[in-house]
C-alpha cells in the first residue's frame, strides 16, 4: 500500500531520515508547515498517510476517496480527526503511545516551577528595564494534584516526588497498585497546590474540568496543562484567573493553534504559555517517527 507523511515540517525531516531503516518502504514525504493545500489531490493514490497536524473533518475526510488509514503523530487524534466520521468511512486512525511520556512530564514541571516562581514575567520585565522581585512558592512539601495517572502522569509524579513534593492523584479508572497516593477527584482538586492535567482527550474528557469543578480547587492553585485544551473549561479559567482563585496557569495547549490574537488567556500578566512543545525532544520525536513508521508498515501489510 502507497503511503505518505501529509505534513512534515523542515525541523522534523533530518530526524525522519535518522530513524528510517534499510528495507522500509517508500514513504513520500510532503513539507508542510501548516495546513496543506488541497489534501485530497495530496492523498490522491495513497492508502495511508502519516498525520501531523492536518485537521480532517468529516466532510475532507470523505472527499478523500483512497484513504484507508491515518496514523497520527502523538495521542490526541480527536483534536485533529473526527473519529466517528473516519469510523463510519471506513478509515482505520492509529496513535502513538508512550512516545514522550517522559519528555512531557518533564515540560509539564518546568511549567509548574516556572509559574510557581514568577520566571516568565520576571523575564519579560527584567528585558523591559525594570527590577522587581516577585514572590514565588516553594514546592517542597506541597501537593502535587495529578489528574489523569497514564504514562506521563505517572512521570509526574515521579519527577514530584523527587523534588520532595505530597503526589496525590485521580484517574478514570481505578488503580489500586499505584505507588502513589490516589484519592477522589474532590479531593485532588481541594488539597492540591499544584495541578497537573494530564489526561487523554476522548468523548468522556471534552469539557471535564467545567466550572464546577475548576470553582472547587484550593484558593491559590497553580493549574498546569499540557494535555489538551478542550479538557478544560477556558470561560472558567480565565474567570477564576481574573479573579486571583487561580494563582496562575501554565499552558502548552490550545483550542486553536496558533492561539486567535484575541485570545484571554495571551492577556493576561498571571499565565505562562509554551507552542505545544511538551512532546518536542529528539529522543521523543525520533521515537514517535520510528513508531509510525512501524505502524505504517503493518497496515500496509
Amino acid at each position: 500500500m502507497a503511503t505518505i507523511f501529509l505534513d512534515c515540517f523542515d525541523d522534523m525531516l533530518p530526524l525522519w531520515e535518522r530513524v528510517r531503516r534499510e528495507g522500509d518502504p517508500a514513504i513520500t514525504v510532503n513539507l508542510s508547515p501548516g495546513q496543506p493545500d488541497d489534501v485530497p489531490a495530496l492523498l490522491e493514490g495513497y492508502d495511508i498517510c502519516i498525520n501531523d497536524h492536518t485537521y480532517f473533518d468529516a466532510d475532507l475526510l470523505a472527499r478523500c476517496t483512497d484513504l484507508r488509514r491515518i496514523v497520527f503523530l502523538g495521542t490526541g487524534a480527536a483534536s485533529f480527526i473526527d473519529v466517528a466520521a473516519a469510523e463510519r468511512l471506513g478509515i482505520a486512525v492509529d496513535i502513538i503511545k508512550g512516545y514522550g511520556d517522559t519528555t512531557v512530564a518533564e515540560h509539564t514541571m518546568a511549567l509548574a516551577m516556572a509559574a510557581a516562581r514568577g520566571v516568565a514575567r520576571m523575564d519579560a520585565e527584567v528585558r523591559d528595564g525594570a527590577w522587581r522581585q516577585i514572590e514565588g512558592v516553594q514546592l517542597l512539601g506541597r501537593t502535587l494534584g495529578i489528574i489523569g495517572m497514564g504514562g506521563i502522569g505517572k512521570e509526574v509524579a515521579r519527577i514530584g516526588t523527587g523534588i520532595g513534593m505530597e503526589v496525590l492523584a485521580w484517574n478514570r479508572t481505578p488503580q489500586p497498585d499505584s505507588p502513589h497516593a490516589m484519592a477522589p477527584l474532590e479531593d485532588v482538586l481541594a488539597k492540591a497546590d499544584i495541578l497537573c492535567v494530564t489526561l487523554v482527550l476522548n468523548d468522556g474528557t471534552r469539557g471535564f474540568l467545567d466550572r464546577v469543578k475548576l470553582g472547587r480547587t484550593k484558593p491559590g492553585v497553580i493549574l498546569v496543562n499540557t494535555a489538551r485544551a478542550a479538557i478544560v473549561d477556558q470561560e472558567a479559567l480565565v474567570a477564576l484567573l481574573r479573579s486571583g482563585h487561580i494563582r496562575h496557569a501554565a499552558i502548552d495547549v490550545f483550542t486553536q493553534e496558533p492561539p486567535a490574537k484575541d485570545d484571554p488567556l495571551l492577556a493576561l500578566p498571571n499565565v505562562t504559555l509554551t507552542a505545544h512543545a511538551g512532546f518536542m525532544t529528539p529522543e521523543a520525536t525520533m521515537r514517535m517517527l520510528r513508531t509510525a513508521i512501524d505502524l505504517a508498515i503493518a497496515g500496509g501489510g
